[in-house]
């Protein structure tokens, strides 16, 4: 399947930082055009896997690179990639994710961009499952968003690592959905006052959909008159959204409720006790540890 025009667009970026105006000197000064190889690429840890099916198209980038590139276009056969384990299946050390086979200028020259995207992916991915086993583990309802807290320009690609790992997209960006944070509710004169306009600006609709931070029960009473779509329940202790979870369960809204605010493995348990419907963590792609893979040539 053909990635979206933004992540090739991602894809032609990183190789040219890396391949620049010269190319890879190295391998061109070492092998020939019409030298091909085969090379596995292998996890070193124990993880979630994200990003292998980018190693087709990207492959097939720096392929093109070398056609137009080449005194003799054409010449060299296409490097195609056989995959071993999908995106969202588990990894352990030693386990081949892919073999390339092609050119072994190709190979070698996009050989760091992929392990590069690969490994970042594949962190994303892994933290978020090992967030979503802890709250799983609890049995209880609540689910775990990503945010906007991603690597700029990687932001689809780190959306689908947080859903190959378990979790649940937030909004994409600030055009799909009204989300009121501290400063709107500061500048606008408090709760009643921010959400009420945004809800005016709405209409009489659902769409977009309408979210209100709130950082105290008497703001989250405030805003649950006024029937949001969601309320963030910002930096608030276990007891106290537990508390927010019981009003809203008592006045028989469907309003949805999202803890978020210095979210760590450590304290997910005691909020999920509380039954509050999503657990938003950045750290998730912000803060996420790359999971080693590397590229072993076979021949």
């Amino acid at each position: 399947m053909t990635p979206p025009d933004p992540v090739i667009s991602l894809l032609e970026t990183a190789l040219a930082e890396d391949l620049g105006e010269e190319g890879d000197i190295t391998t061109s000064a070492i092998f020939d055009a019409d030298d091909t190889g085969e090379a596995l690429i292998r996890s070193k840890q124990k993880g979630v896997l994200s990003g292998v099916t980018l190693a087709a198209p990207l492959f097939g980038l720096v392929d093109k690179y070398f056609a137009r590139h080449a005194s003799s276009a054409g010449s060299a056969p296409a490097t195609t990639v056989e995959t071993y384990c999908a995106d969202g299946g588990a990894v352990e050390p030693g386990k081949a994710v892919c073999r390339v086979r092609g050119p072994v200028r190709s190979i070698l020259a996009g050989e760091r961009t992929i392990l590069n995207l690969i490994q970042r992916l594949s962190g994303v991915a892994t933290l978020t499952a090992a967030m979503v086993k802890e709250l799983s583990s609890g049995g209880g309802r609540t689910r775990l968003l990503d945010t906007r807290k991603t690597t700029p320009g990687m932001r689809l690609l780190e959306r689908a690592a947080v859903r190959h790992g378990g979790g649940v997209n937030h909004r994409f960006g600030l055009h799909d959905m009204i989300l009121i944070k501290d400063t709107h509710v500061k500048r606008a004169g408090g709760v009643t006052a921010a959400l009420s306009k945004a809800l005016e600006w709405r209409g009489g609709g659902s769409v977009p959909r309408v979210e209100i931070e709130v950082q105290s029960l008497e703001e989250f009473v405030q805003a649950l008159r006024l029937k949001p779509d969601r309320i963030m329940l910002d930096n608030m202790s276990p007891k106290e959204i537990e508390i927010c979870v019981d009003e809203r369960d008592a006045s028989g809204l469907s309003v949805e409720l999202e803890a978020s605010g210095n979210i760590t493995l450590g304290i997910l348990s005691a909020i999920a006790a509380t039954n509050v419907d999503y657990i938003s963590c950045g750290a998730i792609t912000h803060s996420a540890p790359a999971l080693d893979f590397h590229l072993a040539m076979l021949s």
